[in-house]
């Protein structure tokens, strides 16, 4: 027999769904078997897969401790010296100013230092993280920008402003906005577009549709924009996402003919990096979530700086 007491992190969530998160070496199969044969209890009476666990209960175990062994975990986060630019922190979340050419979590490149290992790294040092005594929780990123666009991400610092961040994401109470150079000046010079994506996950790119292609993988995609100024045939756009889709900004703007500079994705920008431009034109410049509202300065950010520099954004 084996007991494990559920702590503040792991309070919140379906039981099934903790012991998946807590004992990766137990299969989905045998959990669920487990539960039904009373091999798993809670607080030694009957459980149920979907019961709501609470900080204090106690799991019981009937079964092989070859189940329950704790799988060896790489925490290389520990010996990183974080460099994190915090517009914003509070004891449940951390908003950060992400750098061009950093990514948010480890691609099927396996990048090392990546956000969330600075994060991790960050709150380890400040002793508001251990992920020694977390058995199902460990910091996570509520928003994700591409490697090569910078601006500003949510990470949450516990799982229950994990569940209400996301939670508000979801909802789409949570503003935010980016600014970006495009190709040409679209017109009308402000708009809401509206239209659908299809991702290829294989080549990692989305397919746009004016109209609702007949698949049940189209979502609807939906971008407020308007043109902050024009000069040299580029314009400099802020951008509103009213859903959250990957690569909205990019795809859905170079659909309607206007391309992102230096995006090699949904834009021909061999021009584009004779001129030196090595990444995409875009930053999430302005986030608002509950009363807590975060703006980088655009004359901080390279292509506002360099090619739109005396333009009035305020």
């Amino acid at each position: 027999m084996q007991e494990f007491q559920i702590n503040l992190n792991d309070a919140g969530q379906r039981l099934d769904k903790y012991l998946t998160k807590a004992f990766p070496a137990l299969p989905k199969s045998l959990l669920y078997k487990f539960i039904r044969i009373k091999k798993i209890k809670v607080n030694r009476k009957r459980a149920q897969p979907e019961q709501v666990l609470r900080e204090g209960d106690v799991v019981t175990f009937f079964i092989p401790h070859e189940f329950t062994e704790k799988q060896p975990s790489d925490h290389a986060f520990k010996w990183i010296t974080p460099h994190l630019n915090v517009v914003y922190e509070d004891a449940d979340m951390l908003l950060c100013d992400k750098p061009c050419g950093v990514c948010c979590i480890p691609d099927a490149n396996n990048a090392e230092n990546t956000l969330i290992d600075q994060i991790k790294a960050y709150l380890y040092q400040k002793g508001e993280y251990d992920p020694d005594a977390e058995n199902s929780f460990a910091p996570a990123l509520c928003n994700r920008i591409d490697r090569n666009t910078g601006g500003i991400v949510i990470a949450a610092k516990n799982a229950a402003s994990l569940r209400e961040i996301n939670s508000l994401i979801k909802a789409r109470k949570v503003t935010k906005k980016y600014l970006c150079v495009v190709h040409g000046t679209p017109s009308p010079r402000e708009a809401t577009l509206k239209a659908y994506m299809i991702k290829d996950p294989e080549n990692n790119k989305v397919a746009v549709y004016n109209n609702m292609p007949d698949s049940s993988d189209a979502r609807t995609m939906i971008t407020a924009y308007r043109v902050l100024s024009d000069n040299n045939g580029l314009s400099l756009l802020e951008v509103e996402l009213l859903t959250g889709r990957t690569h909205q900004i990019r795809a859905h703007l170079s659909s309607i003919g206007h391309p992102l500079l230096g995006d090699g994705k949904y834009g021909v920008n061999k021009e584009d990096r004779k001129l030196g431009y090595k990444y995409q034109a875009l930053y999430s410049y302005y986030l608002k979530i509950k009363d807590v509202e975060c703006r980088i300065e655009p004359e901080s950010i390279w292509f506002v700086k360099e090619l739109f520099p005396n333009t009035n954004l305020k």
